[in-house]
């Protein structure tokens, strides 16, 4: 029995042993490609404290190539201020792509170095270090996206760039003494944001997004270029689940600023395309309620009833909106086929037809004369239904706008 216990018990010590000399066998490693190998294939069996030790490792051999190429470069620097010396040539790719292993590396570590303890205490070993030989070197990240941009190389743009965005936040960071505001990086996320939706990775393009907003100035145009990005990223969603988790975003950039149209149609757009009904008819009547001059909540409004084949109420919601927003060419387009589709309901009495129709006339001939090649709105169809109930078929005016509707 006693041999059995032994057994037993040499069997539960095994793999504690074998992460041991795994742990052992990357602290031994002399290359960065031999240590993250071997921390690749025993992560599994690790503890958080050996997995810490092993990611530390992993920035040490990155770290010696910086600092390598480092010193040529503040060589360089020297020799151009002082005029002495001759510049030497340095391995630039190596250095950036050692900087974002370090950089990568490091921000693993990181986690599992304020892993608590076997007491339940937290005791970080490798945050301050990395902290202070990394912060400053990370700027490095922008000159080396913005070179693999001018060379086309999308791949680069988006490992530089992108781990120069998700690293502005990153808790290893995050206590940096006198620490600044990062001048460049709302304007980088944005960038490795649109690299991002060129590659169709939208949930890349989300994250980086969302860090160009958080880092923008209030209605700057980084701000205003990074929604703008975050809307049409919307439009991409396949599944309902997606959506559904998008509109939760949206509502809460919303909830921020209330009065931003753009959030606010993006929002009503969604709602509309998972036939949210009710949410929409809430997201208005809300935003009417605190300002009843919105041309966005009376033009939202006036779409909802148009699609649910209610032309007095869609007129009625359409007509708040010139008041605001006299040069609208969708809202007068809207109008114009509201009051023809009210039109076409009467039956037997032409002359409040006709009525209707020259009205109708007036709000259209203004979106013809505002958007003349039709850019915004098609107006040329219920303009057509206009001038032949008033003027008929044979009239220079209908038949010129039929020729218009058949190119």
């Amino acid at each position: 029995m006693r041999k059995m216990m032994m057994f037993a018990l040499m069997l539960a010590a095994s793999p504690v042993a074998f992460a041991q000399d795994a742990v052992k066998e990357v602290l031994k490693a002399k290359t960065y490609a031999d240590a993250q190998a071997l921390v690749k294939s025993n992560l599994a069996s690790m503890s958080d404290a050996d997995k810490a030790k092993a990611y530390n490792k992993l920035v040490d051999l990155s770290f010696e190539k910086i600092s390598k190429e480092q010193s040529v470069i503040t060589a360089n620097q020297m020799a151009e201020q002082f005029k002495q010396g001759k510049v030497q040539p340095y391995d630039t790719l190596g250095f950036y792509n050692a900087l974002a292993d370090a950089l990568t590396n490091a921000v693993e570590c990181e986690k599992y170095d304020q892993m608590p303890n076997e007491k339940g205490k937290v005791k970080p070993k490798f945050h301050s270090a990395n902290q202070n030989r990394l912060y400053n070197l990370r700027v490095y990240l922008v000159n080396a996206g913005q070179e693999a941009a001018q060379k086309n190389n999308s791949a680069g743009v988006l490992k530089y760039w992108g781990l120069y965005s998700t690293t502005a936040d990153t808790p290893l960071f995050a206590d940096v003494a006198n620490k600044q505001p990062d001048q460049y990086v709302s304007q980088v996320a944005g960038f490795a944001a649109r690299y991002a939706i060129q590659d169709k990775d939208f949930a890349a393009a989300d994250k980086y997004i969302d860090v160009s907003l958080k880092h923008a100035a209030a209605n700057s145009d980084d701000y205003k270029d990074a929604l703008s990005l975050k809307f049409y990223v919307a439009q991409q969603l396949k599944t309902k689940e997606d959506s559904l988790a998008y509109i939760n975003k949206l509502k809460e950039f919303y909830a921020k600023d209330t009065s931003n149209d753009m959030i606010m149609g993006t929002l009503a757009s969604m709602y509309g395309n998972m036939n949210m009904k009710d949410e929409l008819k809430s997201l208005v009547n809300s935003r009417l309620a605190a300002d009843p001059n919105s041309a966005m909540a009376w033009t939202l409004k006036g779409q909802a009833e148009m699609n649910a084949n209610q032309w007095d109420e869609a007129i009625a919601s359409f007509k708040k909106v010139l008041p605001i927003d006299a040069k609208n060419v969708v809202v007068l387009t809207y109008l114009g086929f509201c009051i023809n589709s009210k039109a076409a309901a009467i039956n037997g009495d032409v002359p409040a037809q006709k009525a209707l129709y020259k009205e109708s006339m007036g709000y259209l001939e203004q979106a013809k004369e505002l958007d003349p090649n039709r850019e915004k709105a098609n107006w040329s169809y219920p303009l057509y239904q206009c001038y032949y109930v008033n003027y008929g078929a044979a009239d220079q005016r209908t038949k010129d706008l039929e020729s218009l509707l058949n190119k």
